[in-house]
């Protein structure tokens, strides 16, 4: 009997799948938690998000939407190299991948604008971010230097010959 090749059909659209990345990073499935890391970097290594912001899991045989609360992955911790404006900047994600801030890579900081509280984020793959932790974040804070930018004082780091701001020095 032939082996049965994916790649030959078009993928099975199961919809909805149960699983949800928490703000945390937790992996759940039917609301339990997943365990086995080597289930959710296999997880994380088909997760794309589409044009229209939701996520799918999509394999070349099937493909299902899944819940993500805030960013898929975490940057859980920092690497550094160089120094001053030639230094580079890299991040292991809870997954164990690892991304190095560059223009492919952009880190960026969202402020809510209730409570005034910064979000770091690092681009994982297009359209798939890790948040940075917070001890990672305070860590990367300790990095920075300020620079007179377009809109006056900024505060931020330097990877890979880019400035990318954490903030305005504005009062």
């Amino acid at each position: 009997m032939p082996a049965f090749d994916c790649e030959q059909i078009e993928p099975i659209v199961c919809g909805e799948i149960p699983i949800r990345i928490d703000r945390d990073g937790v992996w759940h499935y039917r609301g339990s938690p997943i365990q086995r890391k080597e289930m959710v970097c296999l997880f994380a290594s088909v997760l794309r998000r589409m044009a229209d912001g939701s996520f799918w899991l999509i394999t070349p045989c099937e493909r299902g939407s899944i819940e993500v609360e805030d960013a898929p992955f975490l940057a859980v911790e920092l690497f550094r190299s160089g120094c001053c404006e030639n230094q580079v900047l890299s991040f292991r994600t809870n997954v164990d991948e690892i991304v190095t801030v560059d223009g492919d890579h952009p880190l960026r900081v969202e402020i809510d604008p209730v409570s005034g509280e910064p979000s770091p984020y690092v681009q994982v793959r297009p359209g798939l971010d890790a948040r940075l932790t917070r001890a990672v974040y305070y860590d990367l804070v300790a990095r920075g230097v300020e620079r007179d930018g377009p809109d006056g004082r900024d505060y931020g780091v330097w990877s890979d010959g880019l400035f990318f701001s954490l903030g305005s020095l504005q009062e």
